[in-house]
């Protein structure tokens, strides 16, 4: 058998040690990945356990806004509100209307926002399907203005219109019931979208929102 050579025994110890470098990085680099996995699959895991959290304290706060009372709003007695079909002029008792008589057809009001006044009688008729008007006149700020439209266009069985007579620079309409505010931040606002958008107050829930009176 031939004798190894200086030269072969420093060769065989450099490519040993390669070795034990490489399986030393082998290693390295699954723990590295296995650490990495493992953060992500509990980032994963915190995320959606945050994301269901805040997902049930906003249904909380719903119900609650749902439940709680209006702070302002008034209330008519629904029960006392014409519900006929007529194609007649109809005299409203308060302005906007939130109840009464109202023409066959309604205002679509699948997030519509109109840049002028509509027909009151086919608004009704919205309300009377569930639907939240807002109407608003020459006191109410532009930002205000567009921030309620941005909120209208996003939220079906809503509509929002220009009523010059109405004594509020806000008003919020459902049927039977309304609300007067000064300025789109005011939180009343939000609670009237969740407590009167196909509320409890409709006298027929689920009823269309589209394929009515579409006059933009």
């Amino acid at each position: 058998m031939a004798s190894r050579t200086p030269q072969d025994t420093s060769r065989q110890a450099r490519i040993a040690e390669m070795r034990r470098a490489e399986k030393t990085r082998d290693r390295r680099n699954k723990i590295l990945a296995i650490t990495v996995s493992t953060a992500v699959v509990a980032g994963l895991v915190g995320f959606g356990a945050w994301v269901l959290i805040d997902q049930k304290q906003q249904e909380k706060d719903d119900e609650a806004a749902r439940k709680a009372p209006v702070s302002g709003e008034q209330d008519w007695d629904a029960k006392k509100l014409g519900r006929n079909h007529v194609e007649t002029p109809v005299k409203y008792e308060m302005n906007p209307p939130v109840g009464g008589d109202h023409h066959p057809r309604w205002m679509n009001c699948n997030g519509d926002v109109y840049k002028n006044p509509v027909p009151e009688v086919n608004a009704v008729h919205s309300l009377e399907h569930g639907a939240v008007w807002v109407t608003y006149n020459e006191k109410a700020a532009k930002g205000d203005l567009d921030k309620l439209a941005e909120t209208v266009g996003k939220t079906p069985y809503t509509l929002m219109s220009p009523v010059k007579e109405q004594t509020g620079a806000i008003m919020l309409s459902a049927w039977g019931k309304q609300l007067t505010v000064d300025n789109a931040a005011d939180p009343r606002v939000a609670q009237f979208f969740t407590k009167y958008v196909q509320g409890p107050q409709t006298p027929e829930p689920g009823a269309a929102c589209t394929n009515g009176v579409a006059d933009k």
